[in-house]
């Protein structure tokens, strides 16, 4: 899998992450996908913009769509995640090309969202024809502009004010985050105030750095 699009549109910061027998991906079948991870595990795209799971992360976030997503958490294989912790998934409900189709779930606001490619259209024509829409790269840019720190690979920039809980999509909105804690307390909102009724008031509810 060379992905000569993708290898060339995208800088690597760091390499892949060497891991023992006993630390690589756990259930994943698809041949594809494990390839995919063998050679590009652990590496970080475009100054943290974009980043391929390690075992370790792809457990946490396994665990944060069992949890936030759990209807349809069954079907769904995570791979990447990007700056803002979104992370991007294949859904083996849904084909493109023949191959499963890419789904984004965001913790932030709380959706998921279906994109129209497979793991090589994804990386070699989603990514580089439409990087905004797939990657929020201007935004990116303006926090980076702005001072903020690219965060490392346990981390993500997050919102401290939820957006499904009135926060709002601003730069003073938004700091480093762990991923670990970020994913897990956003599970955590999304699943309680899924059944909630519109209108429903919450108390201040803020993510710490």
């Amino acid at each position: 899998m060379m992905l000569g699009n993708f290898q060339n549109c995208f800088t690597r910061d760091t390499e892949p992450v060497q891991t023992s027998k006993e630390g690589r991906f756990g259930r994943i079948k698809d041949t594809s996908l494990q390839e995919f991870l063998a050679y590009f595990g652990g590496v970080s795209f475009n100054r943290g913009l974009y980043r391929i799971m390690t075992p370790l992360i792809f457990g946490l976030a396994e665990e944060f769509i069992t949890e936030a997503f759990s209807a349809i958490s069954g079907s769904l294989t995570g791979f990447s995640y990007d700056w803002l912790g979104r992370i991007f998934a294949l859904d083996n409900r849904r084909l493109e090309a023949g191959c499963p189709a890419v789904l984004m779930m965001e913790p932030g606001t709380g959706q998921v969202l279906q994109i129209p490619a497979n793991l090589i259209s994804f990386h070699d024509h989603e990514l580089i024809d439409f990087p905004d829409a797939s990657l929020a790269v201007e935004f990116y840019d303006q926090w980076l502009a702005s001072g903020g720190k690219t965060p490392r690979t346990n981390e993500c920039v997050g919102y401290l004010k939820p957006l499904f809980l009135g926060g709002k999509d601003t730069l003073d909105n938004l700091a480093i985050s762990d991923l670990d804690v970020y994913w897990s307390i956003s599970a955590q909102l999304i699943n309680k105030t899924r059944q909630l009724p519109i209108g429903t008031r919450i108390k201040e509810v803020r993510i710490e750095p």
